[in-house]
């Protein structure tokens, strides 16, 4: 039997390969020798991964020569493309110029090498280098800089990993706060469909306002809603619903800056109440679980989804948000894990 030795950083390099590189072949070598690192039997191996002994023992020993570049490698030529003799130039160029559509690559490849393709065979390249249409995400922009991602990182190590510690076993009740509001109107999103649809828009403005908190263990909801405004009087009424829920342990509601939630008259109530507040760094909302539950609600309740009144509008977001904790609870527990975002190694678009 070959015995390869696998180090934690090549377990992870395969686990990941076996699912994100582009050439499917790659991919079932990939997870043949992710496999082997699990000291699953070659014999398990070859039933599940439907290989012959022989081949098989051709992976192991590619690993072997070459580590995980040797086993992108292939044995036989195929059509080569013009393309590839500038692979590594293009590469550099896409990595420092994401294009947004293939007829922008087209044409950026256009101009560099004086080649020109179809859209096809564009994209078929682009895939060969490693390359994906993938939805691009945002960073508020001034937490992109350095010290503002260092003083989230000291803030969540130091204030809220410890305090979420103390909910685990119990000795502390950790909430997080935030408002949210829901406009009655067309909320627009992708379907599988036949034929492309159309909703009614319903006329009019009105806003349903909801203020919430979200316990971090039990996932029970608490809110305070109204079709006006959320304000300091809306955040007091909260912390005395949270508090007579929780009487005689100790509270900590993480939340914004929002001035109406740091206003004198929250503090002083808090304080009576013996909460404890604890305000997140500026532009931090991905330390704040609550954004989750208001993007799961709007996806439930609002997306492609059409309200003829006001009323029935409301009565629909008000039953997922009371009745979220039980009746999701499965999607809730993964929803809000304690798997924070950090900004430190994402890479930000400059163009």
């Amino acid at each position: 039997m070959i015995k390869i030795e696998f180090t934690p950083e090549e377990i992870d390099a395969l686990e990941y390969e076996r699912y994100h590189h582009p050439d499917p072949k790659v991919q079932k070598k990939m997870e043949v020798l992710y496999l082997k690192s699990q000291q699953v039997e070659h014999q398990e191996i070859c039933r599940l991964c439907r290989i012959s002994k022989t081949t098989l023992t051709t992976y192991l020993k590619q690993y072997q020569d070459g580590g995980i570049e040797r086993l992108k490698e292939f044995g036989y030529a195929g059509p080569s493309s013009a393309l590839d003799e500038h692979a590594t130039t293009l590469e550099a160029y896409f990595k420092a110029h994401p294009p947004r559509t293939t007829a922008e690559a087209q044409q950026a490849i256009k101009e560099l090498t004086g080649i020109e393709r179809s859209p096809t065979q564009i994209q078929a390249f682009m895939k060969r280098l490693g390359m994906k249409c993938r939805k691009v995400g945002y960073v508020p922009g001034r937490a992109a800089n350095p010290d503002k991602q260092a003083e989230q990182e000291t803030f969540k190590t130091q204030e809220l990993e410890p305090r979420l510690a103390e909910a685990k076993a119990g000795q502390r009740r950790v909430l997080f706060m935030d408002a949210a509001h829901f406009v009655l109107g067309a909320c627009l999103a992708k379907v599988w469909c036949f034929t492309r649809l159309f909703i009614a828009s319903p006329s009019g403005r009105q806003r349903f306002n909801v203020l919430g908190a979200v316990d971090a263990v039990t996932k029970e909801i608490f809110t305070v809603t109204n079709e006006t405004y959320i304000n300091a009087e809306s955040v007091c009424l909260l912390l005395t619903k949270i508090a007579a829920t929780y009487a005689g342990e100790l509270i900590t509601i993480v939340l914004d800056n929002a001035r109406y939630q740091k206003c004198e008259l929250v503090l002083q109530h808090a304080a009576a109440l013996g909460i404890e507040l604890l305000y997140l760094p500026s532009y931090s909302p991905h330390l704040n679980l609550i954004e989750r539950l208001w993007r799961y609600v709007r996806k439930e309740c609002l997306y492609s989804k059409y309200y003829s009144k006001f009323d029935g509008f409301k009565q629909a977001l008000a039953d997922c948000i009371q009745n979220a904790h039980t009746k999701h609870r499965d999607e809730l527990e993964t929803l809000l894990s304690w798997n924070f975002q950090s900004f430190e190694k994402v890479q930000i678009a400059t163009v």
